[in-house]
């Protein structure tokens, strides 16, 4: 069956918001394993830990565009049961390492959630990334919680940054849409693709512009295809 001309334009938007997601992700990627490339020369006794980092972060980058590009294709995410506590190790990934405090509330503790990790990963990914960054210079305290409730797996993440400005919270999954300067305004966008992925849903909840963050609650099928 062939497409129409809307789900052409639906699909072309999709591949070019993916492909720019790609890219950046990508250059993070790069700019790791530059600096690592750089600091294993200096001494070569000493290379180990570098050529460490420079391994993951091109595991990393194979995996970012196996996994997006997939997206991009209208595929529906692979999901089997996986540990939630382990997605989020994963989210964490090259983000900076002082650049928040965690506080995770996994209920119980070995929660399970039908899942491609790699995707879910990058949904977290990018909340975390974006509550660091609106928070910056100070370090945010983040608190992940995660239950099972109603045939659901509920997933929230909440900062105490200074929340989403009212004039865009309405609009805050569209693409291109963003209040920092320097930001390409797809990664909540992105987010919401890998959310539809596994037919679930997210929200911005709680916007407590100037002073008392923004929680973003996720909410996941117990058992998708």
């Amino acid at each position: 069956m062939g497409f129409t001309g809307d789900d052409k334009q639906a699909r072309l938007v999709a591949i070019g918001e993916i492909a720019a997601e790609v890219a950046h992700e990508l250059r993070n990627a790069l700019q790791i394993i530059s600096a690592n490339v750089y600091l294993a020369k200096q001494d070569l006794t000493k290379s180990e830990p570098h050529l460490g980092k420079i391994e993951r972060s091109a595991r990393l980058a194979h995996g970012i565009v196996d996994d997006l590009m997939a997206l991009a294709r209208g595929e529906p995410a692979h999901a089997e049961p996986v540990l939630f506590a382990e997605v989020v190790v994963a989210s964490r990934e090259d983000l900076p390492e002082s650049g928040a405090t965690y506080d995770d509330r996994i209920d119980p503790v070995r929660l399970e959630v039908r899942a491609h990790q790699g995707l879910l990963a990058r949904c977290l990914h990018v909340l975390y990334e974006n509550a660091i960054a609106a928070s910056a210079p100070r370090a945010p305290t983040i608190v992940t919680r995660a239950w099972a409730e109603n045939g659901r797996v509920v997933i929230e993440v909440a900062d105490d940054g200074p929340g989403v400005p009212a004039a865009i919270a309405s609009t805050i999954f569209e693409p291109l849409v963003t209040a920092r300067a320097g930001g390409t305004g797809l990664g909540l966008a992105l987010a919401r693709r890998v959310v539809a992925a596994h037919a679930g849903t997210i929200a911005l909840l709680d916007n407590g512009e100037g002073h008392s963050g923004a929680t973003f609650r996720v909410e996941l099928p117990e058992k998708n295809g």
